[in-house]
């Protein structure tokens, strides 16, 4: 959990230490909140096991599911990715234009979670969609 907190400290996230539960035996609960309503809390393992039944036990880490975080600009998400490269998280996706103009890279947080850190899109940045 103190990892998981870091992180999400790192990619730009406030999270005052009041925000965070804990008990003796460390953090257990923390909710980012957003500023349009939008919450992502972060729960330990040992507080998931006591109300989700069908929690996924290790070694089955991470997801299907990218979490994306809107950056300030370009610049941030390149300065988020190698903030949290140079703490040791995988590099997904190296920062790069996507074709729908944001500049875009993706981390995995440490349960393994992909995490899209995105700026904002950019017409100049605009690229060709790939053909699916």
């Amino acid at each position: 959990m103190e990892r998981s907190i870091a992180f999400y400290r790192a990619v730009g996230f406030d999270i005052p230490p009041g925000a965070i539960w804990s008990t003796a035996s460390g953090a257990h609960h923390v909710t980012l909140r957003m500023p349009d309503g939008f919450e992502l809390a972060l729960d330990s393992q040992p507080l998931a096991e006591t109300y989700n039944a069908g929690w996924r036990k290790p070694p089955t880490p991470g997801g299907r599911v990218t979490i994306g975080c809107r950056l300030a600009n370009a610049e941030a998400v390149d300065a988020a990715f190698e903030r949290l490269a140079a703490l040791g998280h995988p590099a997904l996706q190296p920062p790069y234009d996507a074709f729908w103009g944001s500049r875009y890279a993706v981390v995995a947080d440490p349960d393994g979670n992909p995490v899209g850190l995105m700026g904002p899109p950019d017409a100049a940045r605009r690229g060709q969609p790939p053909a699916l």
